[in-house]
């Protein structure tokens, strides 16, 4: 089995896909499995649709554990591995995978120059709201992995503002996830700065250390739009009516915009071209949870409605089939700015509090993590189980 749709369609002349990196935007895929690396499907999309890296979650290694053999092999060894508890037996099947996607990706991290080929591991999210311990376990996975072009994943939670910063300055590559509020991204980016700074204060080598600030998208005109929708069965002013309608899918967008506005004015100034001129990178803004879940909109339009320089897009396989087939591509990140202004103070308007949606998006995004982290734990015991069974 592979992703659905991912290598069916031959490369048209012009790959909507390779033209983002025209537009300074790097796609990245969200999806790992053992074949896009043991069949050469990992290394066909960077050929063809110009991948530059991929991410990672509980929820994409469970599915790939329990919905295919490609890990048999494996599960197999650990059956007589008492010396590991679950978390343990997951990360001998994972890191065997970030490490061969790692490899097949490193020719894209020295061609870039660091910027991209990179692979991305959680922390366990069970820890997103202690520091210490993410601090720890981070330290832990990126010894494991023993790859330059990985980067660990950190919540961007209050408790893992400090992390991301300390991770940084010890020279770790990191992926904050799980952002939605603009005021979050902006603590993200000054631990990234201050983390730089620390590094390059104990003579450490700023040029090869990278970081994403991954923004989830869809999900947040998924809650906004709900909220809305419950309004408008019990609103019967016309004028709020057509302010609540208006703002229907706007949300998200909106707020990625004027995220990426915020990315521009801290990544300049006299304190940034201090590091920059050390050959330090930019945290780049990147686009998560790029799928499109309502029906009603068009399936690509959180990849089409936010293209921009130095920008990752990361989707799922079936919005890179989609975006492939008949994506259009324009600089539309920084179109119409006054108008994702509009859309926000229209929210604000409509007595809809964008602090409490990413509150809730946030506290939400911990425990769905969470859970999937112990159904994927669940999932690797049963396996292993099954395969230490007599045939």
């Amino acid at each position: 089995m592979q992703p659905t749709g991912v290598l069916e369609k031959s490369a048209q002349v012009t790959n909507p896909l390779k033209e983002l990196l025209k537009y300074g935007q790097s796609m990245w895929l969200d999806y790992i499995r053992r074949d896009l690396m043991t069949t050469g499907k990992l290394k066909h999309m960077i050929d063809e649709d110009g991948l530059r890296g991929m991410t990672s979650n509980p929820s994409i290694f469970e599915k790939a554990i329990a919905e295919s053999s490609l890990y048999d092999d494996v599960l197999k060894q650990l059956v007589s591995r008492d010396d590991l508890d679950a978390t343990g037996k997951f990360e001998q099947i994972a890191i065997r995978d970030i490490q061969d996607a790692a490899d097949v990706l490193r020719p894209v991290y020295q061609e870039t120059k660091f910027r991209d080929g990179y692979v991305s591991l959680e922390v366990s999210p069970l820890l997103a709201r202690k520091t210490q311990e993410t601090i720890a376990e981070a330290r832990r996975l990126w010894k494991t992995v023993k790859r330059d072009n990985v980067m660990i994943k950190v919540p961007g939670t209050v408790q893992g503002v400090p992390a991301i910063r300390q991770l940084i300055g010890e020279g770790i590559n990191i992926n904050v996830t799980l952002l939605f509020a603009q005021e979050m991204y902006e603590q993200v980016a000054e631990a990234h700065i201050a983390g730089l700074e620390d590094l390059a204060a104990r003579g450490g080598d700023v040029k090869k250390i990278a970081g994403v600030a991954s923004f989830f998208i869809s999900r947040i005109d998924t809650l906004v739009d709900s909220i809305i929708n419950d309004r408008l069965k019990t609103t019967t002013d016309p004028q709020q009516r057509s302010l609540l309608e208006s703002l229907l899918g706007k949300v998200a967008i909106a707020n990625g915009k004027l995220t990426y506005q915020r990315y521009q004015r801290i990544f300049r100034g006299p304190r940034w071209e201090a590091l920059a001129a050390k050959g330090a990178q930019t945290q780049r803004v990147l686009w998560a949870s790029t799928s499109t879940k309502n029906p009603k909109y068009r399936d690509v339009m959180y990849v089409e409605e936010l293209i921009g320089a130095d920008t990752v897009d990361t989707m799922p396989p079936a919005t890179i089939d989609a975006f492939r087939d008949h994506g259009r591509v324009r600089k539309s990140l920084t179109e119409d700015i006054p108008g994702a202004q509009k859309v926000m103070e229209n929210l604000e308007k409509a007595g809809i509090s964008m602090k409490e949606v990413t509150d809730k998006l946030t506290d939400d995004g911990v425990k769905l993590f969470a859970d999937a982290f112990e159904t994927l734990l669940a999932a690797v015991e049963k396996n292993t189980q099954q395969k230490g069974k007599p045939a």
